[in-house]
């Protein structure tokens, strides 16, 4: 039975013992998608992927591809591949003949293996390199011919489990652009695993962000950095100020009293927030503005706050000053240095912060 999804995953629990792996989790992975699983290390992400792979069993729960209930079929019979950090390539076989291995223990003729082979060489741009050994090639070009490996078999899924975590900063930027463009022009839905947020939100269509077990956030990735749905998102995706203090109102705006200045507004609270719980006030550094004390503008929607400058960092394409409001809180701005004047803040300034309620959060401590 054909299904609208090309992956779904239907209540899975994994357990190892006492300790429980997967929580509980469902998704829906749309044909096409290059869906990201992005959380911490131990917090199921890999688990999840084998148990879609076929080499871990869920304990319950339902894996379904593109419709067919997966049930315990074994990897190889599951119309995935998978790719994975350390590559597994054959080290006495050239590339040609790591990336034929599969076509070959399934039996086909040497003339549509050959045509097959070069076929996935060209997607990868590694036309010509074919009678290589693996240690002959860098890092990216052994990544590639894993990818081509996994291609040539023409899986309906591609699971990557990250595939670039071995590679230096620099290759593996590179290589996230690659990765992305492959998967355009292949048209498969990739389901990836990485604990590297940038990573995340540069290549993915959707992600779901996974901690202990359960799945705590799943959109896009404008969405998963913009409107995080809890402190653990909003901590674990980028960079956020936390701002502690005790809900004075709970219906928007959002008020929050923080002890030693005035009180600071949201446009959106965590579920469940009441007068009097202790919560804390999240927003993005760069979402905050900084002024001189005195030339702060006071339109109607901005919430602001004053403080002294703890500590400025500078670090190239911005300058990022620390400003301590109160004993218990302080802020981080972050201030791109093509803006004029983004430097002329000095340790121990007095200063006043300025920021759109919209782009705060009320979180449960």
């Amino acid at each position: 039975m054909e299904s609208e999804f090309s992956v779904e995953l239907r209540q899975v629990v994994k357990k190892f013992g006492d300790v429980t792996a997967v929580d509980r989790v469902s998704l829906q992975i749309q044909d096409g998608e290059f869906f990201s699983l992005l959380g911490p290390s131990g917090c199921g992400k890999t688990t999840t992927l084998r148990i879609i792979a076929g080499f871990e069993m869920p304990s319950s729960g339902q894996i379904l591809i593109r419709g067919e209930p997966q049930g315990y079929l074994p990897p190889f019979k599951r119309p995935v591949n998978t790719v994975f950090q350390n590559y597994a390539l054959f080290p006495h076989m050239n590339v040609n003949q790591n990336v034929a291995f599969g076509l070959e223990m399934q039996g086909l003729s040497r003339a549509e293996t050959q045509q097959r082979v070069g076929e996935a060489l060209e997607m990868v741009a590694l036309t010509g390199m074919g009678r290589r050994r693996p240690k002959q090639l860098s890092g990216g070009q052994q990544q590639r011919v894993a990818l081509a490996r996994a291609l040539v078999n023409r899986p309906k899924v591609l699971l990557l489990d990250e595939p670039l975590g071995a590679l230096d900063l620099k290759l593996r930027k590179a290589m996230q652009v690659e990765l992305k463009n492959l998967q355009d022009q292949v048209g498969l839905t990739f389901i990836y695993v990485t604990h590297d947020q940038e990573e995340a939100l540069a290549m993915s269509d959707r992600i779901a962000v996974m901690n202990q077990g359960r799945v705590l956030q799943l959109g896009g990735p404008e969405e998963i950095y913009e409107a995080p749905n809890s402190r653990f998102v909003a901590n674990f995706i980028g960079e956020s100020n936390f701002i502690p203090g005790i809900v004075r109102s709970a219906s928007s705006p959002f008020e929050l009293d923080i002890q030693g200045t005035e009180p600071v507004f949201a446009e959106w609270a965590e579920d469940g927030i009441q007068v009097g719980d202790r919560a804390s006030l999240a927003i993005r550094p760069e979402k905050v503005r900084i002024y001189p004390v005195g030339q702060a503008p006071t339109y109607p929607d901005l919430t602001h706050a004053s403080g002294r400058v703890e500590q400025m960092i500078y670090v190239g394409i911005d300058t990022r000053y620390i400003v301590r409001l109160n004993q218990d809180a302080s802020m981080m701005v972050r201030l791109p240095n093509n803006i004029p004047g983004a430097s002329q803040f000095k340790i121990d300034d007095q200063v006043e912060l300025r920021w759109d309620r919209a782009h705060a959060r009320i979180l449960k401590e």
